[in-house]
């Protein structure tokens, strides 16, 4: 029984300019599989290698695969359609399988478009694909197809059959990837010039930010066991020979003292390595005391979800966080001798040039060693979709990469927004460049910073950046030859049903007011998460922000840009779902 993995060939020329990022949700499945009895698995990078589609032809055939899977989000979802049309051409016997966020959502407009697709994988993927190629290798997957839990398929009358969802695995540690599936020469992360790891700690996040759907899809919460977590971090280092890694965890400062025990058992083992984290603004503060003992464990860069710098924005994002936290958090980073990165959501139909020269004066203002601004991007699962309405006019899923401006503006046009952007990309890097990073005391931090400026400078000379030589831009004079190119064939979906997957809390935190109310629970405020069971208390840790509700709720037994590294490299450790 062989499996190959292939991850499609798609680049958003967003985090990837830092560098080519190591793909964790191979190495995660195949050492699940490997835990199961399975060990007969491939890898096939066609991102990193730049395959075209008669190269992957070629490595389809020569692989021979019973299974043939593939993972995507949602700009990547017509990339790895291909992918496995191209398996079903070359091999017809073998079972083509698609997991990652879109399929699980989108899963009956996937296999509407792409029948060539034998089965979809829902959610975390893990147990999911284990009982899969169990049934396809003990000869049961026609006959008992329905009931694997957490897939969907279509069946012989052409029908979506979408069997109840598997449980998410609550012990973490029970997932050991098998990270020798890599080939670690080619995932160097520019800056330090060293193999660059996205492993994770935690899955799940309490939050429900309504532009975001993570929280929906990992249902629970859970956290690993710190020493088990360093455990594979020791092995990055010593046996391929990682020099740097991002936690691709959603929100890892959450649970404080599993953090704590992490950062300390890095100190005790001494492995040399630095790494980063997306988080927080209002975890920063609450551990403003433990950012000298977090710099100490290596801990170099955090890229902090600032979003906005208006109030309102951020309170329409249901961020809970105020503009004054984000200066204050930013600022005790840059005191503790931590990267710091304030990211921007732009491009939503109230946006004008007046207010994206807010954000850069803002973020100048801050103070923030590195800043990214990404374009809006309407996920058909997110809450925040139903609010846009009409206003969302594109729905060539490839232009969902957060550097394609997916809405309309009602006062600028797309090609303003762009050259707004970018004017605001190159006064702040021009900036940095010249007056901050040469003359930065630390010397790892200078080296750091210096480094991301050179990976800057190299997407931008291959108009890999922001996707710009496929946008056509090349300066504010050329605004009106910017082209786009959106398929105007792929028209509005039937929006999926929210209420099928995960319920939002019962009781919503309120929305933090423009006069600066404290956030509360989890990720800020008086109440801590303790050592976390795996679901959630009520009365410690209740969950705000907007999130549709349901008709049924699952059980709580069974539920769970330009230097955006790190607040993209998550996306990219996604298992196949």
């Amino acid at each position: 029984m062989r499996i190959l993995f292939i991850q499609p060939n798609y680049s958003a020329g967003a985090a990837d300019i830092a560098g080519n990022w190591s793909p964790a949700w191979a190495p995660y499945l195949a050492g699940y599989l490997k835990s199961g009895g399975y060990r007969d698995y491939l890898f096939v990078d066609a991102l990193v290698d730049k395959l075209d589609d008669e190269q992957l032809r070629i490595a389809i055939r020569d692989a021979k695969a019973d299974i043939v899977a593939t993972s995507a989000m949602t700009c990547q979802i017509y990339a790895a359609q291909r992918v496995l049309q191209i398996a079903k051409e070359e091999c017809p016997n073998a079972i083509t399988a698609l997991g990652g966020v879109h399929g699980t959502f989108m899963f009956g407009q996937v296999l509407g478009e792409a029948p060539w697709i034998d089965v979809i994988i829902r959610g975390e993927g893990e147990a999911v694909t284990l009982n899969l190629v169990r049934a396809v290798d003990e000869g049961r997957w026609l006959a008992d197809r329905q009931q694997i839990k957490g897939i969907a398929y279509l069946d012989e009358t052409g029908q979506v059959v979408a069997p109840p969802t598997e449980p998410p695995i609550k012990d973490l540690g029970s997932i050991w990837p098998d990270w020798n599936l890599l080939d670690w020469k080619k995932y160097i992360y520019i800056p330090l010039g060293v193999p660059v790891a996205t492993p994770s700690m935690s899955r799940g996040c309490p939050f429900t930010c309504s532009f975001c759907s993570q929280w929906k899809f990992w249902r629970d919460y859970r956290v690993r066991d710190a020493k088990r977590m360093v455990d594979e971090i020791e092995e990055l280092v010593k046996v391929h020979g990682v020099g740097f890694f991002i936690l691709a965890d959603e929100e890892p400062q959450i649970n404080r003292p599993k953090f704590v025990a992490f950062c300390q058992e890095l100190i005790d083992r001494d492995l040399g390595i630095h790494w980063g984290i997306n988080t927080r603004v209002t975890d920063v503060i609450r551990d403003a005391d433990l950012l000298p003992f977090f710099r100490k464990a290596g801990l170099v860069h955090i890229s902090l979800g600032t979003e906005a710098a208006a109030q309102l924005n951020l309170d329409r994002f249901v961020k809970e966080t105020t503009i004054e936290e984000n200066k204050r958090a930013i600022r005790l980073l840059r005191e503790n001798g931590i990267v710091t990165e304030a990211q921007f959501i732009v491009g939503l139909e109230n946006e004008t040039r007046e207010t994206l020269e807010e954000t850069y004066q803002m973020v100048l203002d801050w103070g923030a060693d590195m800043a990214n601004w990404q374009m809006y991007t309407p996920w058909p699962f997110s809450d925040m979709f139903k609010e846009m309405g009409d206003k969302v006019e594109v729905f060539d899923y490839s232009k969902y990469n957060f550097v394609s401006p997916i809405m309309k503006p009602d006062n600028i046009d797309r090609a303003e927004l762009l050259d707004g952007v970018m004017s605001n990309y190159r006064r702040f890097y021009m900036r940095k460049m010249l007056f901050q990073y040469p003359w930065v005391k630390d010397p790892f931090r200078r080296r750091y910073l210096i480094g991301c400026i050179k990976a800057f400078l190299k997407s931008a000379m291959e108009r890999r950046f922001y996707q710009l030589g496929k946008q056509n831009y090349w300066g504010p004079a050329f605004k009106k030859f910017i082209r786009f190119d959106y398929d105007k064939s792929k028209t509005r979906i039937v929006e999926p049903d929210h209420n099928a997957w995960k319920k939002a809390p019962a009781a919503k935190r309120p929305v933090i007011s423009a006069i600066g109310v404290a956030s509360q629970g989890c990720g800020g405020g008086g109440v801590q998460l303790d050592e976390f069971s795996g679901t959630r208390q009520a009365t410690d840790c209740a969950p705000g922000g907007c999130g549709g509700g349901v008709t049924q709720e699952m059980p709580e037994n069974e539920v769970f840009v330009p230097m955006t590294s790190v607040s993209k490299a998550k996306a990219k450790a996604q298992a196949v779902q």
